[in-house]
């Protein structure tokens, strides 16, 4: 088992503030995120990515970590535990897709008991963990595999299930505990989550945003058509309704997707779009206003 080096995996110095470690988590989870990332090995960056703030985060962990680092652990280099390493108690975690690395799991993933010891510390009533979820499976709902301490268990995900929930599986916490998931949406590419409302900026041209028109729209449902008035300037919000997250309670009506229109002024290729805004210039003389 190699040495993980957590600041190097984000592109952070060890002492970066925890603002500056969630940037550039955030970075890299759109950069690497599966579903847009075409880059060789993009899944597995994506899994180091989200364990190296896994840890980073979380004050309790990054101050274990870096007194691991502090004792000469260099990234790559063979590692195992120091001696009583697992005696200063157990961490909360994320779980997901494909879990986290044996090394993480050496260090955060609980306490086991070893020969010569003595017995463990009473059990508690529940194990608590994270729950990324990304947020198609929030949308749809459905059945989701995660991987907990090298066990594979099956998590039914309801319908619009908010970050900050949690879910709990009767008996799977180990030593007949139960587990207590508490949902996190995973950063998204093309959305914002703020409750049920999902928001959505779209680039449009110049003469969209002035003459009006028909354009799609991603949703989590799917593409749709919107609607732009004429005159519409960057900044602007168009409401599509009951497109945002379901409701979990039953009878509820679902939130809505706001778009934000981004106006794009595309560069000149040759010269006849040149001329194009050279005409466009002499049509629009008057400096444009402030809306």
């Amino acid at each position: 088992m190699q040495f993980k080096d957590y600041y190097k995996t984000l592109g952070v110095e060890p002492t970066a503030s925890d603002a500056e470690i969630k940037a550039a988590y955030r970075r890299l989870a759109r950069k690497y995120h599966p579903d847009v990332s075409k880059e060789a090995g993009a899944e597995e960056k994506f899994k180091a990515v989200n364990e190296a703030y896994e840890v980073l985060k979380d004050h309790g962990k990054r101050n274990a970590y870096d007194q691991l680092k502090a004792g000469g652990y260099r990234g790559g280099e063979d590692f195992r535990p120091p001696p009583g390493w697992g005696d200063q108690g157990g961490f909360e975690y994320n779980v997901g897709n494909g879990g986290f690395s044996d090394f993480f799991e050496s260090l955060f993933g609980g306490q086991r008991a070893r020969p010569g010891r003595g017995a463990p510390p009473p059990p508690k009533t529940e194990r608590r963990a994270k729950l990324e979820l990304d947020l198609e499976v929030v949308f749809s709902g459905g059945k989701q595999r995660i991987e907990v301490d090298g066990r594979t268990l099956e998590v039914k995900i309801p319908a619009g299930v908010q970050s900050g929930q949690q879910i709990r599986l009767a008996g799977q916490g180990g030593h007949g505990r139960d587990l207590l998931l508490e949902v996190v949406y995973r950063p998204h590419p093309k959305f914002e989550v703020d409750g049920q409302t999902i928001t959505h900026r779209l680039a449009v041209m110049p003469w969209q945003a002035a003459l009006g028109g028909t354009v799609s729209v991603p949703t989590l449902a799917g593409t749709v058509d919107l609607r732009i008035p004429p005159d519409s300037d960057t900044g602007k919000r168009l409401r599509l309704r009951e497109r945002g997250l379901p409701s979990t309670s039953s009878g509820g009506v679902a939130g809505d997707q706001i778009v934000i229109l981004e106006v794009h002024v595309p560069a000149p290729k040759g010269e006849r779009q040149r001329e194009v805004y050279r005409e466009m210039a002499a049509a629009f003389s008057e400096p444009p206003t402030v809306r």
